[in-house]
């Protein structure tokens, strides 16, 4: 099956701190372009005994991103943890907006924050770990999602590729 939704992996190697926003960057759009083209029905689609949905991992992602470069990496209040269920009083739009707002916020934050070596500003189970920890950390829990992401997107329609 022909990959329809393929993008070149980032080629950026200008930096530790360019390169790591660039996976970061990619893994984020991968997870948007895979609600691209389909309704709030699709998106809020059940297909696995877990109960995730496309707009799930997207919600659950907004809230990941404001806690740890908004609250962690940035000092700011922290927004709490949240499960992949989208309350019913949000659309599928307003949930896109969020992560794409929470995204904006983040590399504000990273670009705040400037070096990989910086500390962050609350600590985890008193540990001040660096940015280059969080960006890492953050790469690979919405990589992984995307992973689920693409899986459920092939469900629904058969639209493949990262």
């Amino acid at each position: 099956m022909p990959e329809t939704q393929r993008q070149p992996v980032p080629r950026n190697d200008g930096g530790e701190l360019d390169t790591a926003t660039a996976f970061l960057t990619f893994a984020r759009e991968c997870v948007i372009k895979k609600s691209d083209g389909l309704g709030e029905e699709e998106l809020r689609r059940v297909l696995v005994g877990s109960g995730t949905t496309l707009l799930g991992l997207v919600h659950h992602l907004t809230f990941a991103e404001r806690v740890w470069f908004g609250h962690y990496v940035a000092g700011g209040p922290n927004p709490g943890d949240a499960d992949m269920t989208v309350p019913d009083g949000l659309t599928a739009a307003e949930v896109l907006a969020a992560y794409r707002e929470a995204i904006r916020e983040s590399d504000a934050a990273i670009r705040a924050a400037g070096d990989p070596d910086k500390p962050m500003a609350v600590p985890i189970d008193g540990k001040f770990h660096t940015l280059r920890w969080v960006l890492a950390h953050m790469t690979s829990e919405t990589a992984r999602h995307a992973g689920h992401a693409d899986i459920l997107r092939e469900q629904i329609d058969g639209v493949t590729g990262r």
